[in-house]
């Protein structure tokens, strides 16, 4: 498969499935209560969904569709342990594959080269910038919510700090910040400005990852590649950009929780983040999920502040997020219901089915015609940056496999130890980046 143009992060897969709850799948009718109208029709189209958690919602949904159009959509929901990818490969060789299913990854994508439909002409494509487009097969993933990478907030405590987050537009304006907040912490009830790990064994990811894609595209066009274009040539960098994002991360080790800086956890970064203990959290919108949940309590007692996220603006004037899909649905070619899928997944992106997908299944919408706001405490902030097409993609995505667990998690954590400083964080990032491609 050619080079993808939008893709999905593995490990934030892996977090999202963690949450789902537990495991086995459901498979079954969309089981609404509703007369079976699709008989009128003679269609039925099959949905294999990943998010169990969400299986009562989409359920609805199919019988909204079902009532309007007489078209039957059954839901099979998968999570928790379920291989999904393996169980949809043991329905390709029994014939039994769905109209519609989900691929959460290059990986899964790759499994069904050649047999997903295109949607590149359907009418939501130019309405959301998180489609799952390849060079080579088009439009061949639908995207039903988005989610961000930034650097997390606590509204309350800028306010109370008087702090405009709109205010950070660069290094000298986020050190400004940094230090005001240092200032007041007692008066603020803080431990830390910033819940910034490290730890190199399991939040590798955090670092390697999400906070390594900002060096690769904060601040640019969405189709801007190039940063993965040179470390993909190589694992080549542009060093004087390499050297501000260096500088950031310096600032959120001299800010950050020395008892967590080197050896935290995620779970504790973000129950200290929800409990009103940081200011800023280097984490993104998946956490709101984590905050509402496992953390409802702390984050009660904190008073449910309002969150917010400003991107990692490394360099002057950077004013972009990074936003994308974490997984998306797609069209079996071969199915006999291709073009009431299409219509499906067209119903899917307009707003009886937005309503339904956003205030109920609790997605933040990827369309930018969409009129409802979910719950989650970030989705407001990644609904305004996609109104004010401030956002950026993920080609950290199209890095060389293990990049962050084998290599640049390591250099987060050495420089984190103190055994770098921000001349040698740069050079064995590029030591070991041009290690990596080379093998």
């Amino acid at each position: 498969m050619k080079k993808l143009l939008a893709l999905l992060l593995t490990g934030t897969m892996v977090l999202s499935l963690g949450a789902c709850g537990g495991g086995g799948s459901d498979s079954g009718s969309s089981d609404s209560g509703s007369s079976d109208s699709g008989s009128s029709s003679g269609t039925t189209l099959r949905l294999v969904n990943g998010k169990i958690e969400v299986d009562e919602q989409l359920k609805k949904l199919a019988s909204v569709y079902e009532e309007e159009t007489g078209v039957k959509v059954e839901i099979e929901s998968m999570g928790g342990g379920v291989d999904i990818q393996g169980t949809l490969k043991g329905y390709y060789q029994g014939g039994n594959m769905p109209d519609i299913f989900v691929n959460g990854s290059i990986p899964d994508f790759e499994n069904w080269e050649g047999m997903l439909v295109d949607m590149s002409d359907q009418a939501w494509v130019s309405d959301t910038d998180q489609a799952y487009v390849d060079e080579e097969y088009g439009t061949i993933g639908f995207p039903y919510t988005v989610e961000a990478i930034g650097l997390s907030y606590n509204k309350n405590i800028l306010d109370q700090a008087g702090i405009d987050p709109a205010s950070i537009t660069g290094p000298d304006s986020l050190r400004q910040a940094f230090e005001t907040l240092e200032a007041k912490k007692d008066e603020l009830g803080l431990t830390a400005v910033v819940g910034y790990c490290a730890e190199v064994a399991s939040l590798y990811w955090s670092t390697g990852n999400h906070l390594f894609a900002n060096y690769l595209d904060a601040g640019l066009d969405r189709d801007d590649t190039t940063y993965i274009d040179m470390l993909n040539d190589g694992g080549q960098i542009d060093t004087d950009r390499m050297t501000d994002f260096a500088e950031m991360v310096q600032l959120f080790q001299e800010y950050s929780d020395p008892s967590l800086l080197v050896s935290g956890t995620y779970d504790q970064q973000i129950l200290n983040f929800a409990s009103g203990k940081y200011a800023f959290v280097t984490q993104g919108s998946w956490i709101g999920a984590t905050m509402t949940s496992a953390d409802a309590d702390a984050y009660e007692a904190a008073g449910n502040f309002e969150v917010g996220m400003i991107p990692y603006t490394f360099e002057e004037g950077i004013d972009t997020i990074l936003t994308n899909a974490p997984s998306w649905w797609s069209i079996y070619s071969e199915s006999e219901n291709v073009d009431a899928a299409l219509d499906f997944i067209q119903w899917c992106s307009e707003s009886t089915a937005q309503q339904i997908l956003v205030e109920e299944a609790g997605f933040i919408s990827p369309f930018k015609s969409c009129e409802y706001v979910a719950s989650d405490p970030f989705a407001q902030t990644i609904t305004d940056y996609q109104n004010a097409e401030k956002t950026s993609a993920w080609h950290w995505l199209e890095m060389t496999e293990g990049l962050a667990q084998n290599y640049t998690g390591q250099v987060f954590g050495d420089f984190a130890a103190g055994n770098l400083d921000v001349d040698g964080f740069v050079s064995t990032m590029q030591q070991v980046l041009q290690s990596a491609y080379a093998g």
